[in-house]
């Protein structure tokens, strides 16, 4: 049998019946804390990477993370953010790139896309990326390059979702943060955009404040 028709039949054995309290209170509504914008890459499992339950996060996947900006064409992940914005009023947005991207490495080969035209049309959203790299990127080696084509697509990408009327509006109120991450798959590390320090760093560092703030917060209630 497939492994994940196997692990069907497990979850209805014996995952489900551990976490009924749970599934029982989504049947009822979801609030997500964080939209969460990742690759379709079957080795970027994102409840693993962030620990979270059902129900926490709000998630749009596609090859290389893309967040198209705003047009007057409805598309799915324009649709799909509205409705997390205006709707369920999430207050995250994060974009999350990973290591050994095949997207970022179609834009670096251009290539070894020519033969798939809807692939290297989508692709296209992530051309001001690879014209940074090729721009700054100098002597650097492929693996400098790729890193930094990884870390350019994220940015770009935040700055397509500043086009979205729904996020202009929940930005614009203070109502809503948005994160840019790259996550290794090799070593585990998930590095965090510091838009203030102009840089990547290491998630606990990034948000050394803000754990500290909410440990403090813990403390309190206890």
């Amino acid at each position: 049998m497939l492994g994940f028709l196997k692990g069907v039949i497990k979850f209805q054995n014996e995952v489900y019946p551990s976490k009924q309290e749970l599934f029982e209170r989504l049947a009822k509504g979801q609030s997500p804390e964080a939209v969460f914008v990742a690759c379709s890459d079957a080795r970027v499992e994102t409840a693993m990477i962030t620990q979270t339950d059902p129900g926490e996060l709000f998630i749009l996947r596609n090859a290389g993370n893309i967040v198209p900006p705003h047009t007057s064409q409805t598309g799915g992940m324009t649709a799909t953010i509205e409705f997390a914005m205006m709707v369920l009023n999430v207050p995250h947005i994060v974009v999350c790139g990973h290591s050994e991207c095949g997207a970022m490495k179609g834009i670096m080969n251009p290539e070894s896309v020519k033969h798939l035209p809807h692939v290297k049309e989508w692709l296209g959203f992530s051309q001001g990326a690879a014209d940074i790299v090729e721009e700054l990127a100098g002597d650097k080696s492929d693996d400098e390059k790729m890193r930094m084509l990884l870390e350019e697509n994220v940015k770009l990408q935040l700055q397509h979702l500043r086009t979205h009327p729904s996020v202009m509006r929940k930005l614009a109120r203070g109502d809503l943060t948005l994160h840019g991450w790259v996550y290794d798959i090799k070593t585990g590390q998930v590095d965090a955009w510091d838009e203030a320090d102009g840089r990547f760093e290491p998630v606990d560092q990034r948000y050394a404040e803000l754990a500290a703030q909410m440990a403090s917060e813990m403390k309190c209630d206890h």
